[in-house]
Parts: structure tokens; C-alpha cells; sequence
């Protein structure tokens, strides 16, 4: 393998930020672990790989042609994270798929933090919930925290971004919201909900959305907490909808 450029180095440090990403249509992923999984799911989508030289031996063969060295300080340079991976990869976005209302999904409003965003995207995937609708001011899906965080489950759930609204004014889905004043969840809560609704981390689901829930529960609580992490919450209604 070959080192890298500085201008191959500058394009990558760009597209921490989304206006390039959608612009030039791929993103970053960072790690040994989900960067295996990409590597051997996706290898057609895989535009290039940047790794220090002691990991070069996970790159497979078919994929070297586009593979670059970089040193420890490159690294810093083009990585959002704290402590800095050995292994990144830049991706194609993939092709649009189409929102299939037969199957179940969950229904984001203002999720502003990128790792609570893909916290629920690897726990979907987890329960079998392949598709995700996310109000436009919801964090990116590709943004390296929440692809971070999803550990390479936004390969198997699709995430739309839609206006709420106008998504939700001409259906029938029964909708599961997660309200305050909610009824107490129980057993068969959710048992005919099409779709589960969670909100803002710190508002919650917005008035002009609740007239949608046509099923609004809580998650009853039993300590002096004020409320739960939305993720966590996304998590436990999650177990509730799909177990048998």
C-alpha cells in the first residue's frame, strides 16, 4: 500500500461535515470491527481505506487497490473521535430504498444526539425493525458518532427523513407514542401498533404530532428519576412490541 496524499487526507477531514458528505454522496466509517463488516457486506461501496500499517492485514486483497497508509497523526487530523481509530474506510451512500408501510417501523422526532440516534438504530436491528422515519431536524445518519454507535447496524436499517406531518396526516397507522401522560404500559399495550413514536430528548413528542398516537403510553418508573434516556426508552418499547 501506498501513503496518502495530503489532498486525499483533506478530502477525508472533509466530510466530517454533512454539506460534503451529500455532496460528494459517501461518508466515513471508523474501527476494526465495523470496518470488517463493511469490508466483507459492502466491498463495491468502498471508495477508500485508510489504516496504520500494523492493521494493513485486515484489508483483503480484492480491496487493496484503494487502500492508503497513514501515520498516527493523520489519523487525529481526519478523525471525529476522541481516541482515534486504526482502520477507516470512506463509503458510497447507499441507494435509496423505499418505505414499506407493511412492515413495522419507528417514527423519530428531534433526536438531536447522534449517539442516542444510533443507539436506536443497533437496538431496531437487534428487535427486527428494519426502518426507521426521522424528522428532518433528527441527527445524520451518517454522522460519525451515530454510525459509531449503531456498531454497524445502519447496514441493515434503513433511516428516512421525512416531514412528519404531512408523512402521518393521510394514514391509519396505529401509532404507539411515548407520552408523560401516557397509559401505563402493559402487557398488550402495543400489540396492534404499526409504528412506536419517540421524541425530543429534552421535549418530548411536539403537540402537533400527538394527535397521531392514537396508543400514547408511559413507562412506569419506581425511583426518583425524571425520566428515562430516550434510547433506553426507544429499547424497552422495543422488547415490548416484538416479544412473542
Amino acid at each position: 500500500m501506498e501513503k496518502i496524499s495530503i489532498q486525499k487526507l483533506k478530502w477525508i477531514k472533509s466530510l466530517q461535515l454533512k454539506k460534503n458528505r451529500d455532496k460528494e454522496d459517501c461518508f466515513i466509517v471508523e474501527g476494526d470491527k465495523i470496518g470488517k463488516e463493511c469490508m466483507r457486506s459492502i466491498p463495491d461501496d468502498i471508495g477508500l481505506i485508510g489504516c496504520i500499517a500494523e492493521v494493513e492485514n485486515l484489508v483483503p486483497k480484492n480491496l487493496r487497490d484503494r487502500s492508503f497508509i497513514l501515520s498516527s497523526k493523520e489519523f487525529e487530523r481526519v478523525s471525529r473521535l476522541k481516541t482515534p481509530n486504526k482502520l477507516l474506510i470512506v463509503i458510497k451512500k447507499p441507494s435509496i430504498i423505499s418505505f414499506n408501510s407493511e412492515k413495522k417501523f419507528l417514527i423519530l422526532e428531534n433526536i438531536q444526539d447522534p449517539g442516542n440516534l444510533g443507539t436506536i438504530i443497533r437496538t431496531a436491528d437487534w428487535f427486527g425493525i428494519e426502518q426507521i422515519v426521522c424528522s428532518p431536524e433528527c441527527a445524520d445518519v451518517f454522522n460519525s458518532k451515530t454510525l459509531q454507535a449503531s456498531m454497524g447496524s445502519f447496514l441493515r436499517v434503513t433511516v428516512h427523513y421525512k416531514e412528519l406531518t404531512s408523512f402521518l396526516e393521510h394514514t391509519e397507522y396505529n401509532v404507539t407514542g411515548a407520552l408523560l401522560d401516557g397509559e401505563p404500559l402493559k402487557d398488550d399495550s402495543m400489540k396492534k401498533s404499526n409504528a412506536i413514536m419517540l421524541g425530543n430528548e429534552g421535549q418530548g413528542i411536539s403537540k402537533s404530532l400527538e394527535k397521531f398516537c392514537n396508543n400514547p403510553v408511559k413507562i412506569p418508573g419506581h425511583g426518583g428519576a425524571e425520566s428515562l434516556n430516550v434510547s433506553v426508552a426507544a429499547s424497552i418499547l422495543m422488547y415490548e412490541w416484538t416479544k412473542k
